[in-house]
């Protein structure tokens, strides 16, 4: 497909992307997340900030690799997003005990204390969201979500 500068996609190419899974699935993500974000607010915490710390939390210590694993993110990434919490005093960066190049990954004590505070905010949006589209609605919705990411994984 040839398309020069100033020239529109042809409407047949437009109704193709307009049902783009990638597209749609971000789209929806940004608008549930600016909601989420706001309720989240006076915690000081965005919700992937938020949901990094609960993983964390449901371990006691854990590696980079099984927790971007767990996060379904590339260990670059992870890291990048840790480093503010780190700075934020929430969560401890250390070497491992049998190996010093393995990193380990735990709360602290702050982070703990947010994680508790934090809570009742997120239960609050999610309780928002879940009372206007359905809590059916979002376990069948989260089924499909959980079978679309299991066959895209590794691609």
């Amino acid at each position: 497909m040839d398309i020069s500068p100033g020239q529109k996609l042809p409407a047949e190419h437009l109704a193709q992307v307009a049902v783009c899974v990638c597209a749609n699935v971000r789209t929806v993500a940004r608008v549930i997340t600016q909601v989420y974000d706001h309720i989240l607010q006076p915690s000081g915490l965005t919700a992937a900030q938020f949901w990094m710390l609960a993983v964390i939390a449901s371990n006691e210590a854990t590696t980079l690799k099984p927790l971007a694993e767990r996060l379904m993110m590339d260990r670059t990434t992870l890291s990048r997003n840790l480093r503010p919490l780190e700075r934020m005093g929430l969560v401890e960066i250390a070497p491992g005990e049998d190996d010093g190049r393995t990193k380990l990954v735990r709360l602290t004590e702050t982070g703990v204390q947010a994680v508790a505070q934090t809570f009742p905010l997120w239960q609050q949006a999610q309780a928002s969201i879940l009372a206007q589209f359905g809590g059916e609605r979002w376990g069948n919705l989260l089924g499909e979500l959980g079978d679309l990411a299991e066959i895209t994984q590794g691609r």
